[in-house]
């Protein structure tokens, strides 16, 4: 192709998302948005992710500039039930570790599909650790998609060399994280690097390693949001970084926001009218996303916790708890009628975020979950499980000072959740975060602001759509 072919030709990004809603969503809106600037896109997933993506981009203006590609997942032969493409749908916990080893097959498939479209630059999510060695034999630049933030990405740097946790003496005492801005303070038992579950640890080196030999990082936040940790990473860690979410709000309107993930479980005109009934900031919604797994006896605390505050819920409860009422106190649903709402399976969670009646967001501290509740402006009720969402709390809680923890002691791999968290711990931090005292009053008004900064971000000429630009400017400067 001659240099003068190459520039009149649109850039070519293929995109690479880990097979997990949580990792999908925010790169599928990714696309959408490097589409919308007039660049060619390819998706790669597995045949049965293939539909829940195209039902994601079909109502999208940009539609006709992204094609959807699809590899085989060898289920069997990775020791996986067959269909099983999707971490979201392992039938138990045991095949988490199979599922993760089973990515490094798709290897052979991936490395096809680059031969056959040779893309001007690759995406692809963290978990695909081998993509940067694929990408080389094709000189290709590969950029990682962690889904985390700046914040917890400099922590856990900053954790990994100065190993802070070693310096205390038990598991209770809090320590410092050297160098981090902030005084940010933790304990062991809140550490993934100490605790090392499940070779968490190996799993971080191998997520170093091969963003060390990719050309850089894409981040799902905005400059605003978390400026002194992005200008760390890329000043005093020295890593090519870019900024430009929230992605969320890529999605323009209700169509395109009520069709990422799953299929809702419940109709649009029923929780609507519902939340229509409510005061404005009276309500908590609450989510702990659709990967960590709650014991029966731990959400019946939550359940008592939720009906001793008076206040009004909107509960998100995963579809494995469907089948079989026993994670309810008797009688629950009859008392709380009017009161509260139970949402079994997939709720549309920005368009219910983005309803005034919504006060406050219980949340597991998913990055995702976490910036739609900042591009919405609610602020939190932290109960953080596993990965990096301690972290996540410490930005919420420390840092921006919109939320209050719950208190969860003890991070841990999501089918083993800290269950000490009990219902009056809950309630005390319902009516604390939907209160009137000052210090509720004065986390809302931050909450707001933070919301009308994430929304010009993303308008044109904001932070987010500048680095875009850029983004897109510097992988055009590489063609050729």
């Amino acid at each position: 192709m001659s240099s003068e072919t190459i520039e009149h030709s649109p850039l070519h990004i293929l995109f690479f998302p880990f097979m997990g809603h949580g990792h999908m969503i925010p790169m599928v809106d990714m696309a959408k948005l490097f589409a919308s600037k007039g660049v060619k896109i390819t998706i790669l997933t597995t045949p049965i992710n293939a539909p829940s993506i195209l039902k994601a981009i079909e109502k999208s203006k940009t539609i006709s500039n992204i094609n959807i590609q699809t590899i085989k997942f060898p289920c069997l032969e990775a020791g996986l039930p067959e269909g099983c493409e999707n971490v979201d749908s392992i039938p138990s916990p045991q095949f988490v570790p199979v599922f993760f080893k089973g990515l490094e097959l798709l290897q052979e498939g991936f490395e096809q599909q680059l031969s056959l479209l040779h893309p001007d630059c690759v995406v692809s999510d963290m978990f695909f650790t081998w993509t940067p060695d694929s990408t080389a034999k094709f000189d290709i630049p590969r950029i990682v998609f962690y889904g985390f933030n700046f914040f917890a990405m400099c922590a856990y740097e900053c954790v990994r060399l100065y190993k802070p946790y070693e310096n205390v003496s038990s598991d209770s005492e809090l320590f410092v994280i050297p160098n981090l801005p902030g005084e940010i303070k933790m304990t062991r038992m809140q550490v993934a690097e100490y605790l090392n579950i499940g070779n968490w640890l190996e799993t971080l080196t191998k997520f170093r390693e091969s963003e060390e030999k990719s050309y850089g990082v894409i981040v799902n936040s905005f400059y605003e949001l978390e400026k002194d940790y992005a200008d760390y990473y890329t000043k005093v860690i020295g890593r090519r970084a870019w900024s430009i979410g929230p992605l969320s709000l890529s999605n323009n309107g209700k169509e395109q926001s009520k069709y990422r993930g799953k299929e809702a479980s419940i109709d649009e005109h029923e929780w609507k009218k519902w939340l229509d009934t409510k005061e404005a900031n009276s309500v908590v919604y609450v989510s702990f996303g659709s990967i960590a797994e709650f014991s029966d006896s731990h959400m019946k605390e939550i359940a008592m916790g939720l009906e001793a505050s008076g206040k009004s819920f909107i509960w998100v409860v995963k579809k494995s708890k469907k089948d079989g009422d026993a994670w309810l106190p008797e009688g629950f649903e009859k008392r709380i009628e009017g009161k509260g709402l139970i949402i079994r399976g997939w709720a549309p969670q920005v368009l219910i975020l983005e309803h005034e009646a919504i006060g406050a967001f219980m949340s597991h501290c998913g990055w995702n979950s976490t910036l739609e509740g900042v591009a919405a402006g609610v602020p939190f009720i932290t109960w953080p499980v596993a990965a990096e969402q301690f972290y996540n709390e410490k930005l919420v809680v420390d840092v921006l000072k919109t939320g209050v923890s719950v208190g969860v002691k003890r991070w841990c791999l999501f089918s083993n959740v800290d269950d000490s968290v009990k219902w009056d711990t809950v309630e005390k931090s319902v009516r604390k975060i939907l209160g009137k005292e000052e210090e509720a009053e004065e986390m809302r008004k931050k909450a707001k602001l933070l919301s009308r900064l994430a929304k010009k971000a993303v308008e044109e000429g904001g932070s987010s759509d500048l680095e875009l630009d850029a983004f897109i400017a510097e992988l055009g400067s590489l063609r050729g």
